[in-house]
């Protein structure tokens, strides 16, 4: 990267900065740089990592910052970087391309505060099909592996996959059941009846006809639609010429469903090829990215990231979003669409294609198909940069109105909220959720496991879950403008009093948000109503008359709330999978993880044979006896 750029904190400003660049003391050591490339470091006074850089040649790169040109006078980040920054070290490598992959490394590693930061945790789901097993099936997977089997995707989301693989499903039935492993059975599950399923557990299919189907499969998911209705035609042509009109019925069916299907596709390119389109919009305050995921031709979804204060130019903020969006083990795309040329454009494409294992292009069109696509992207951007404008305009405003009615001093920017889940004490465990300007801050969720009681204490547990909170995430919670617990008066004074103790009364105010039964006013009166207890006063205040405000505890709530049940799940799934286990002699943890690992589920396990059992490494026969016998006599 040629210039610093962040997505986490604003810069200080320039006038902070008591020196110019040509005086900074850190300028006399770029002299002995080599000019070699490889990747230099700016640390701060505590030796912390603040910006990574890469360089063709070091000695030009690093002695750039601190020319009195007009560049670096009007770019504030540098400035900024330079007012912080106390030493500057270099790392010589072979090549730029090594530079490249070690910038991105220590980047990943440090998280320097100056480095454009891509803030996406997640890793998109995609289907997998390995044609070598006996009887494969369509699995999903959220990471790219080098194992011969065939990966499609990445689907921007849940709901997306499970749409595609119902549809699939019905045009191409192939064994649904968990565990890469066939399990033979007497009677064939409910999916057969149904059609979405060949029975090949049960013996109602053959390895011939069922590799056929996943054949079919991978030529329909590689967008080889055109090869797969010929070969559908010659099939039912060749099945009515034996005589055998109930298949020539079915690969019938099958041929006209996939018409149908494709008819309903939002075709955009007709190269079809698999491309991502990488549309950018920036102004003074943010800067929006939308990629936009062609597959074989189809529009298929689309993803949007927004770093704010990223002030680098749009060369400088794509060659870092490549960088870290796909080296985080996204799917790489046979071509990818910016509309900027990059210095290091042939390095990067260099480095998708090893990663890929193919040729991979990045284009920057001026005209036909793929220019049309990048604008449909950067249009997409720049609608996304304006609305997402506008809904921080409102929450601002939202939060303004929060805290002036309940007093605080400057408004909830950043709110956390505590809740508890267990049943009569069991497996108890707490959550805090954290919401940033309106918005959740996944990152900074943080759930604990109660230890101190068994006895269900709501107001005790919630108590202990915010000591531990505050404790451990000390940072964390003095950026925290407003602490909501759910429930009233008697959560609210616990953890007030804990809050008082701790001295922070000042620093972490604390409200509590309450739905209880509302006074019997008739039949038409009852109900549940919301409202708010502040510490030190005796009335609540009604939140019917502030049905935004309303709302958007609402959502504070309901989300701490999911998170803290869903850890409670867990630990209670957990508990109820291992048990049947544990309570047999001879297995320990290591033999339970291999087992557990070899059926895929304990489930499965359940479901198996003896015969099967004894096939694990490890097991000795009277060992699988022994595990059979416990799983089927509970």
């Amino acid at each position: 990267m040629s210039a610093p750029g962040s997505s986490q904190e604003t810069p200080s400003s320039p006038q902070q900065v008591a020196f110019s660049s040509m005086d900074h003391p850190l300028a006399e050591k770029t002299e002995v740089f080599p000019h070699l490339p490889g990747v230099y470091l700016f640390r701060d006074e505590e030796g912390r990592v603040i910006y990574a850089g890469k360089a063709r040649d070091l000695r030009k790169r690093a002695a750039s910052y601190f020319r009195s040109n007009t560049e670096t006078k009007t770019n504030v980040k540098v400035k900024a970087l330079l007012s912080k920054a106390r030493d500057l070290e270099f790392l010589v490598t072979a090549t730029e391309k090594e530079a490249l992959l070690l910038e991105a490394s220590l980047i990943k590693k440090h998280r320097p505060r100056y480095n454009v930061i891509l803030r996406d945790d997640k890793n998109y789901p995609s289907l997998r099909i390995d044609p070598r097993e006996p009887f494969p099936r369509l699995e999903i997977v959220r990471k790219f592996q080098k194992d011969g089997a065939f990966y499609f995707g990445p689907y921007p989301s849940g709901h997306a996959l499970r749409e595609t693989l119902r549809m699939l499903n019905q045009l191409f039935p192939l064994r649904q059941c968990r565990g890469r492993k066939l399990i033979t059975r007497d009677r064939p599950c409910l999916n057969h009846a149904m059609k979405r399923c060949p029975g090949v557990c049960a013996g109602k299919s053959t390895a011939k006809d069922y590799a056929a189907v996943v054949e079919e499969v991978i030529l329909f998911l590689q967008g080889r639609t055109d090869a797969l209705q010929i070969q559908l035609r010659r099939e039912m042509e060749n099945a009515a010429a034996r005589l055998d009109f109930e298949k020539a019925a079915q690969y019938r069916d099958r041929l006209r469903d996939i018409e149908s299907m494709l008819e309903k596709q939002h075709m955009v390119s007709s190269r079809f090829q698999n491309q991502d389109i990488l549309g950018v919009w920036q102004n003074e305050d943010a800067t929006t990215f939308v990629v936009l995921f062609v597959r074989q031709g189809a529009l298929v979804g689309r993803k949007e990231f927004h770093l704010s204060h990223a002030e680098d130019s749009p060369e400088e903020i794509l060659s870092a979003f490549i960088q870290q969006f796909y080296g985080e083990g996204h799917h790489i795309p046979d071509e990818v669409v910016i509309g900027h040329v990059l210095d290091s454009q042939d390095i990067l494409q260099e480095w998708l294609s090893e990663m890929k294992g193919k040729k991979v292009r990045i284009w920057t069109p001026r005209r036909g198909e793929r220019k049309h696509l990048l604008e449909l992207a950067e249009n997409n951007a720049r609608e996304r940069h304006a609305s997402r404008r506008r809904l921080m305009q409102k929450h601002q405003s939202l939060l303004q109105n929060l805290g002036r009615i309940t007093g605080l001093r400057v408004p909830p920017i950043r709110m956390a909220c505590v809740d508890i889940s267990n049943i009569q004490g069991l497996h108890a465990v707490g959550a805090v959720v954290v919401f940033s300007h309106g918005e959740p801050d996944k990152s900074s969720y943080r759930h604990y496991r109660v230890h101190g009681m068994s006895e269900p204490d709501d107001p005790a547990m919630m108590a202990e879950v915010v000591e531990r909170f505050l404790n451990e995430e000390a940072e964390l919670a003095s950026s925290l403008n407003l602490l909501v617990v759910d429930g009233g008066k008697g959560q609210l004074n616990r953890i007030h009093r804990l809050i008082k103790e701790k001295g922070l009364t000042d620093e972490l105010p604390v409200i509590s948000l309450a739905k209880e039964k509302e006074l019997d006013r008739g039949e038409k009166g009852r109900g549940f109503y919301e409202k708010i207890y502040l510490p030190g006063r005796k009335n609540p205040i009604f939140l019917s008359q502030y049905p935004d405000i309303l709302h958007l505890l609402q959502r504070l709530r309901d989300e701490a709330h999911r998170f803290a049940i869903t850890n409670y799940q867990m630990l209670h799934r957990r508990q109820l999978l291992t048990s049947a286990l544990d309570g047999i002699p001879g297995i320990g943890p290591k033999r339970r993880r291999q087992l557990l690992q070899h059926f895929g589920s304990m489930e499965e396990l359940q479901r198996t044979d003896l015969s099967s059992i004894k096939e694990v490494p490890g097991i000795s026969e009277k060992l699988a006896r022994l595990i059979h016998d416990s799983l089927h006599s509970s």
